[in-house]
């Protein structure tokens, strides 16, 4: 009798994962775990780290693309309630990890609180965001949070204060962690002025970005003092397709999947941007979406 045995309520093997993703690609998950509670998901944290199985995490699913074969080990999803709990006091905020951005962000702006709305238009989770360091033009999440409670490959749980935490572009040192809560200081203002601010920041997204078609977000990180969308658009990439898969008309560092796409099309894609950016300006790409 195996081990994971004990989780057969919480767990289901060779689960198909594209359509918990943006892209709706992808083949099946060895084992897709939905814990109850922060014990139940220790307990299991422990038990893969005995039996030396791999853990992924799958948050939003809106920065990620699973290749076709699948992924071998376990994907843990934090989509019970106890995860995605977000509580305000004050100017401080407590948000699970698998509480949805979008949702933190009304909270927050309802709440006459500053600060989440330069975030407006980003998919995913608050354990997503906090991991990949989400942000854009108006900022990003590290210039909010404060401190970080997680679970170590050891099913123990830390927390890391502010000067703990260390963010880049697109990147954190969190990325060992199974983060639990992240908790953010945001300014008071006037909820009406949030409001608007936030109202533009949709507007000035929705005029770019292809919000309405299937994808997953920004393909590449900006190079240092460039931006990939317009780098992809001067070497006349725009449109460019392989099989159901092509860079978006309306915005170059985005790829749209169609009917019968398959995840290698994105990534032959992928490889021909990066290839050619290489080619034509001597820049490296490198992917911001994470591939499985």
């Amino acid at each position: 009798m195996s081990s994971l045995d004990a989780f057969n309520e919480i767990l289901q093997r060779d689960e198909p994962l594209a359509p918990y993703t943006w892209l709706r690609l992808g083949g099946p998950a060895q084992y897709l775990v939905t814990p109850r509670s922060v014990e139940e998901l220790k307990q299991f944290v422990t038990v893969c780290h005995e039996e030396q199985i791999p853990i992924h995490i799958l948050g939003g699913g809106s920065n990620l693309l699973v290749k076709d074969e699948g992924v071998s080990g376990a994907v843990i999803r934090l989509t019970s309630p106890v995860f995605a709990e977000v509580h305000i006091e004050g100017n401080k905020v407590r948000a699970g990890s698998g509480a949805l951005l979008s949702r933190v962000i009304s909270e927050t702006v309802r709440a006459g609180l500053s600060g989440f709305e330069n975030l407006a238009g980003i998919p995913g989770t608050i354990g997503g965001a906090l991991c990949g360091n989400s942000g854009g033009r108006q900022g990003e999440i590290s210039q909010l949070v404060t401190r970080v409670t997680g679970l170590t490959s050891l099913g123990e749980v830390v927390v890391r204060s502010q000067d703990e935490l260390s963010f880049d572009y697109r990147q954190s040192n969190l990325n060992e962690l199974l983060i639990l809560e992240g908790e953010f200081e945001l300014r008071s203002d006037d909820p009406e002025a949030i409001s608007q601010k936030l109202k533009m920041n949709w507007i000035a997204k929705k005029a770019v970005q292809p919000l309405s078609s299937q994808s997953a977000g920004c393909i590449f990180k900006n190079p240092r003092g460039q931006r990939a969308g317009m780098l992809i658009e001067q070497a006349g990439l725009k449109g460019t397709r392989i099989g159901g898969a092509e860079i978006s008309e309306r915005h170059a560092n985005f790829i749209v999947t169609y009917p019968g796409a398959k995840s290698s099309d994105v990534l032959r894609l992928i490889d021909l941007v990066r290839s050619k950016i290489s080619e034509q300006f001597g820049v490296h790409l490198e992917p911001e979406i994470k591939i499985w």
